[in-house]
């Protein structure tokens, strides 16, 4: 294990290299001593890694999913099953299997809620996504239909040979 260490003295981002930081409590004059450079103006910054030889093991992972959107994803006392959350198995995964189409978290969120994380390009923008702007996803009006939406949604990204 070969540790490397790069260290920089840098201009205070905090401050500007002044010593003195102006944020939305001092007013009229007032600084207050950079709490990052302790008022030198100068940031030292150090950063210590080791050369990524290969990916380490792990032993305690059974299911991988792709993204999670911000809710709590486990089996929750046999509630669920892995696959209620999209994704693969760790052998999968670990192989090298790629995530695809059906294998989001269909049944808690919807696609635009999905691909907002992780695919922008294919996050549906239908009108009535834009009507609950500046609410949370679960508050869309259609949200307790999202399979019709994950329907709408898998004509325009699934090829039916």
């Amino acid at each position: 294990m070969i540790k490397h260490k790069i260290e920089i003295d840098e201009v205070c981002k905090s401050c500007e290299g002044t010593g003195l930081y102006v944020g939305l409590g001092e007013r009229d004059g007032v600084g207050v001593v950079c709490y990052k450079c302790k008022g030198t103006g100068c940031y030292h910054f150090v950063y210590e890694y080791e050369d990524f030889k290969k990916r380490l093991p792990r032993k305690d992972i059974k299911w991988v999913i792709e993204y999670n959107p911000g809710i709590c994803v486990g089996l929750g006392n046999n509630r669920y099953q892995f696959e209620d959350f999209g994704g693969m198995s760790f052998v999968d995964w670990k192989g090298g299997k790629p995530f695809q189409v059906g294998m989001e978290m269909r049944k808690f969120v919807c696609p635009a809620w999905w691909y907002q994380g992780v695919d922008y390009s294919k996050k549906p923008e239908w009108d009535w996504c834009n009507s609950s702007w500046g609410s949370s996803f679960s508050d869309c009006r259609y949200f307790k239909a999202k399979d019709k939406c994950w329907e709408k949604w898998d004509k325009k990204y699934t090829k039916n040979d």
